[in-house]
């Protein structure tokens, strides 16, 4: 029972830090762009047209001169 006295203010303690950090992600904009690494990753790095899937999945419309990667 005396763990007890320790253990629930420590788990307290615990959870106030996870969600202190999960806001401070959130604020600093971690989840901001949750599409363009997960596309980016699949294309080499010395494409030039490699931001072709980070341009689209952002919104941007593609360069008349750049060659988008085909879609799957």
């Amino acid at each position: 029972m005396p763990a007890l006295y320790v253990m629930i203010p420590a788990a307290l303690l615990i959870v106030a830090i996870a969600v202190y950090i999960f806001f401070w992600a959130v604020d600093s904009g971690q989840y901001d762009d949750l599409d363009g690494p997960a596309h980016s990753i699949l294309f080499d790095d010395q494409d030039p047209n490699h931001t072709a899937a980070v341009d689209e999945a952002s919104g941007h419309p593609a360069k008349p001169d750049d060659k988008a990667p085909p879609h799957a």
